[in-house]
């Protein structure tokens, strides 16, 4: 290690750092997290009970579109530049990465235990957003985070409703 980096590592710039990532790293794990999600959504539909369905039909449509804002990012010039600033790791990042996994679940799993899973999801992803829209510079990315939150919250209150509604009727 050269004297610069050694410095860097044991001195204050070390710790200010190690708690910050690139907005392109973050960019390419919520791409991921949106993926995963649109890709479970879609693999789940046929899984589900009947009065699940169209739940999980619009969550997968939702992340579909979520996904696709991701990757239409490279179309503003701004963010390129952008990519490469670094800031502050969310608090809640590690929930976040959490939800790139998604669950095993048996060939016809329990409407409850999905709603729980969806609903941990929006929580995780609502944060983060949120965080990172405080944390990025104005311009395309944070216009998106603060998009995205928003949505996010919408997507947790709907399933709330929805998963109360079931639990009340008995369905779940």
């Amino acid at each position: 290690m050269s004297t610069e980096q050694t410095a860097i590592h044991e001195g204050h710039g070390y710790q200010q750092l190690k708690d910050k990532t690139t907005i392109g790293d973050i960019l390419k794990t919520a791409t991921e997290f949106e993926k995963t999600a649109m890709n479970f959504y879609i693999a789940l539909k046929d899984k589900v009970s009947k009065r699940l369905r169209p739940i999980v039909q619009e969550l997968a449509t939702e992340e579909k579109h979520h996904y696709e804002l991701f990757q239409n990012l490279s179309n503003y010039p701004q963010v390129p530049e952008q990519m490469a600033q670094l800031i502050k790791i969310p608090p809640s990042d590690h929930r976040f990465s959490d939800y790139i996994q998604t669950p095993e679940l048996s060939d016809y799993p329990d409407d409850q235990a999905i709603l729980q899973y969806a609903l941990g999801r929006e929580q995780a992803a609502m944060e983060q957003y949120i965080t990172l829209s405080e944390e990025t510079p104005p311009g395309p990315i944070q216009d998106l985070f603060r998009s995205l939150a928003k949505e996010e919250l919408s997507h947790k209150q709907e399933l709330e409703k929805r998963y109360y509604e079931l639990v009340h009727s008995g369905g779940v």
